[in-house]
């Protein structure tokens, strides 16, 4: 059992609290069960389907993993919604490579595996809690030492805290294992095609020299901004003839869809502010009392900061009460005021303030028998042996417990939801003098506790709160909940809602290329519906009304377009496409007027009406250079340099922002010794990151279809 405390320097506090891990487990319909009716697939890679049941146990490993690495007790609808992308990422990723691995014959030993843990270096190991709390490095070791007392393990004679701690663990390390597997197997594959990406003396060379040599230039340019749009002409043909050119890059992998949306956020009205007044002014006048019960009394009130009855830091508090806190006698009242940073009106007392420690060492253990009173009488005998001189760590020990101290700081349950036998437990952990013994009754358990050492006196209060956020009431919901409807109602097609929308004082949204592995419209919360609904309805259909955000949120949609899978229309793209023939027109203008101008120095082209100047010092052939004048990155200025003649003026040159004349007058070498293999080595390295971008070539390839929105 020694080692699970060498290892736990991880996990969140009331996993240490034996006895207290009473958090909520993810709230909500996060990782709510699948249907009957969902037993479909939610995506294929080459072939293979995934099964909305695979892919629902492959998240939940997954959160398992983040929950136990991080301590959280929950993910937030964010970090869910990230967290079921890098699933369908890493499989898709996993898939792909095994079908190419297995082409190429490419495999993964145990020995490797096993070599790779003896060395102890893999990024991945050093995620783990197996690491030596001296040097923080991976301690194989620790990990053995954990492997035989997972498979020792007797459940029935531990307590289940513990049990279920060695369980998570466990599937930690088996998910750590099986991920330096599918890690390893994806370094053989990119080496491989890196390594037929060699350099070679020639190359390394001419890299060397590129990046050494360095000219200066005086450039004068006259900016593509000189000349007006509108005074430039672009024919049909000219679009279809450079669509048709480039065609392939308009290619697109998914279907996608355009939408318009209204979204509609209630608000609290002026009357459903004075009421709210008029509740926080009665609780204030009763918290001006003495009430028996700070805790239910805050709650009756509908505060949403709670009393907890233990000492906080005076940070702990919100940051509005905290600003008012030293105007506030103890014991008196301060408020109402309204908050504008959170919207709410509040009000508080003071209740206490102490000087207390921040941080306290204790350690305990945890006694349970047959019943309640066998619980005492143990309890009775294991103290009375602490008493007399046993040692604690050997009689824990003893019980199946570690028994060694464990450090807890304020901000380990300052703000927490704590309540009934957490409270009891902390509020005996910080009342607790160093060395003193306690018993607490925890449910049909208890636990003996005995502080080790404290640190860090700070002053500490104890603080009333009323805080009643600012919000709308069931009338002023439903009044706007039956206006949108019958809007809705009156507008029964996308074009009559795009144009009675403004008019009846709603704002009317675009939103193109929606894809369906998006997680919402418009970043709005609980819009999965409404966007299932928009890759299933047809063209110019409006949806019904979608209720969502924080039941503060009512969304209608119109579809206004479907972009399927294959070639961008030309409508889609034309934009692009005007503004780079718009580009090469004015390219053409400004050539001939520099043509006309018959300018023979760079003074000359200096002089051009709307010319602009610039100097540019140190350019290189391995990186574009920046010419402020133009404001922008001109990778031909690099090129001319390259192969320019000292003092001779260059014919023009079309670039980025506008056309312009360049001419050396400088030139230097960086004081480098070249170096063949160190060259070859930087050359190997970029070849490398291209072989990295090849998953990119093997996903098109793939035929992926991701059809999670259906589900998930």
């Amino acid at each position: 059992m020694a080692t699970l405390q060498k290892i736990r320097t991880k996990g969140p506090l009331l996993v240490i609290v034996i006895g207290l891990a009473l958090f909520a487990f993810i709230a909500g319909d996060a990782w709510k069960v699948l249907q009957p009716h969902q037993s479909q697939n939610v995506g294929e890679v080459d072939g293979d389907e995934l099964s909305a049941q695979d892919y629902q146990a492959l998240v939940e490993e997954y959160t398992e993993v983040i929950k136990f690495s991080s301590g959280m007790s929950a993910l937030s609808d964010d970090q869910t919604n990230q967290l079921k992308d890098e699933v369908w990422r890493t499989y898709v990723n996993n898939k792909l490579l095994e079908k190419e691995a297995k082409k190429l014959g490419i495999t993964v030993s145990n020995a490797e595996i096993q070599a790779i843990i003896d060395a102890g270096v893999n990024p991945l190991l050093q995620q783990t809690p197996f690491r030596n709390p001296q040097t923080g490095a991976f301690d194989k070791d620790m990990l053995k030492k954990f492997l035989v007392e997972y498979s020792k393990m007797d459940k029935k004679n531990m307590p289940a805290q513990y049990s279920e701690y060695y369980e998570s663990m466990h599937k930690f390390w088996s998910f750590i294992q099986k991920s330096i597997v599918q890690s390893r197997l994806s370094e053989k594959y990119q080496a491989l095609v890196s390594k037929a990406l060699f350099s070679n003396p020639i190359e390394a060379a001419a890299a060397f020299e590129a990046r050494v040599n360095q000219m200066d230039l005086l450039l004068a340019a006259v900016p593509y901004a000189s000349i007006v749009d509108s005074t430039i002409t672009v024919k049909e043909s000219e679009l279809k003839d450079l669509y048709n050119k480039k065609k392939e890059q308009f290619k697109q992998y998914v279907e996608t869809r355009n939408i318009k949306y209204i979204d509609v956020q209630v608000t609290a009205s002026a009357q459903d502010k004075a009421e709210i007044e008029k509740e926080v002014t009665e609780y204030t006048e009763q918290l001006a009392g003495t009430p028996t019960d700070y805790t239910s009394f805050i709650r009756s009130t509908g505060s949403a900061y709670p009393y907890v009855d233990l000492y906080y830091s005076k940070t702990a508090f919100p940051a509005d009460v905290v600003s008012r806190m030293d105007s506030a006698a103890i014991g008196q009242v301060y408020g109402p005021y309204y908050s504008a940073t959170d919207n709410s009106i509040n009000s508080f007392k003071v209740l206490a303030k102490t000087a207390a420690s921040d941080s306290i060492e204790f350690r305990q253990i945890q006694v349970a028998a047959a019943d309640l009173d066998k619980t005492k009488a143990l309890t009775d005998s294991i103290l009375t042996a602490i008493k007399a001189g046993a040692d604690f760590t050997e009689l824990a020990k003893k019980y199946g417990q570690p028994g060694t101290p464990n450090w807890i700081s304020s901000a380990n349950y300052e703000n927490a939801q704590l309540e009934g036998d957490n409270v009891k437990f902390i509020t005996a952990v910080t009342n607790l003098g160093v060395n003193e013994l306690s018993t607490v009754s925890l449910g049909q358990a208890n636990v003996i506790l005995q502080v080790t050492n404290k640190k860090g006196t700070k002053d500490k209060y104890k603080v009333a709160v009323i805080k009643r956020p600012v919000e709308f009431s069931k009338d002023t919901y439903s009044k706007a909940y039956n206006d949108f409807s019958q809007f809705i109602a009156a507008n029964p097609t996308l074009d009559k809602l795009s144009a009675n929308a403004e008019e009846a004082g709603y704002k009317l949204l675009e939103r193109n290329d929606l894809n369906n592995f998006e997680h919402t419209i418009g970043g709005i919360k609980g819009t999965k519906e409404a966007l299932r609904w928009a890759f299933s309805a047809k063209k110019n259909e409006i949806s019904g009304l979608y209720e969502c955000g924080d039941s503060d949120r009512m969304v209608v949609v119109g579809l206004a377009g479907v972009v399927e899978e294959g070639y961008r229309p030309l409508a889609l793209v034309q934009d692009q496409l005007r503004a780079e023939i718009i580009k090469d027109k004015k390219a053409e203008k400004i050539m001939e007027a520099m043509k006309a101008a018959n300018a023979t120095t760079i003074d000359q082209y200096n002089a051009m009406p709307n010319a602009v100047s610039d100097s540019l010092k140190h350019v290189t052939f391995a990186a574009p250079a920046y010419v402020a004048a133009l404001r922008s990155s001109e990778p031909l200025v690099g090129a001319y340099a390259s192969v320019a003649e000292m003092g001779k003026l260059s014919a023009p040159i079309k670039g980025n922002a506008g056309v312009f004349v360049l001419q050396m007058y400088g030139k230097d070498k960086l004081n480098e010794t070249y170096d063949a293999k160190a060259e070859e080595a930087t050359l190997q390295a970029m070849h490398a990151r291209f072989a990295s971008r090849l998953m990119n070539d093997l996903y098109l390839k793939g035929k992926v279809k991701d059809t999670r929105y259906l589900f998930f």
